[in-house]
């Protein structure tokens, strides 16, 4: 689905992405994980082009979006959804129309199909029957659940999320992640997530891959990641269980 070749990016002469190479595979959840400030995001903004690199490729579905004009990239970013951190809803609208906003930017189509897909996508989430609320009343968990919703309306192939649990107490958090496993089974997407939920991320995706100073230090199963031998992996692991009991 994703092949991610030799990626390098630097600001002002400061090098993010110092090579990074990673295959993600078509309908796998797979979460990458590092340092704050290690260029988790930075590598989520090449995957939908909001970023061009210094130097590599990103290949979607054979395309190598680094190479291609601005109409074919848009193309490719229909192939994608995304759950941005802290939800970036539109405060001035319901949220019935922020579900509904990409049906009627992306596909155009006729309002008594966007309402059946709108209360589809807030059934899916356990939302039903607050569409016409606006994002300031709901909770935060619920703005994080019409996000994902959001994300989901276009049925996208590819979904990305970037920290889609900032700012949750534990349970919300697994709420969040179990939703995300539920979503995924159902439509299917590949899904990216960015992610400081260490270990609890474990419980979620396929693979994990570890980014450290620009590069993918380390990949594998949750498991293989949790046993890894790399120095670097295993002080990265410890610290943020030690973080997380420490935060309890």
């Amino acid at each position: 689905m994703i092949e991610i070749i030799d990626l390098h990016k630097s600001f002002d002469g400061q090098e993010v992405l110092r090579g990074v190479n990673l295959k993600i595979e078509d309908k796998e959840l797979i979460a990458i994980i590092g340092q704050s400030g290690g260029g988790k995001s930075v590598f989520l903004k090449h995957l939908i082009g909001l970023l061009k690199p210094d130097r590599g490729s990103i290949i979607i579905e054979g395309i190598d979006i680094t190479k291609v004009r601005r109409k074919e990239l848009d193309l490719v970013r229909q192939k994608f959804g995304v759950v941005f951190q802290g939800g970036a809803l539109f405060d001035s609208l319901t949220v019935y129309d922020n579900i509904a906003f990409p049906l009627r930017e992306k596909l155009m189509l006729h309002e008594l199909k966007v309402r059946d897909r709108v209360e589809e996508l807030l059934e899916d989430v356990g939302l039903s029957g607050i569409e016409n609320k606006y994002p300031a009343e709901i909770s935060g968990g619920m703005r994080k659940r019409v996000a994902l919703a959001r994300a989901l309306v276009t049925e996208p192939k590819i979904v990305l999320f970037d920290e889609p649990t900032t700012g949750l107490d534990p349970i919300l958090l697994h709420s969040i992640h179990d939703l995300i496993v539920e979503t995924h089974r159902k439509y299917g997407f590949t899904g990216v997530i960015i992610s400081h939920d260490i270990p609890e991320i474990f419980e979620v995706v396929d693979r994990v891959a570890f980014l450290y100073k620009g590069i993918i230090a380390e990949i594998g199963t949750p498991q293989e990641i949790q046993n890894s031998k790399n120095p670097v992996a295993r002080q990265f692991l410890t610290g943020a269980r030690n973080s997380l009991i420490k935060d309890l």
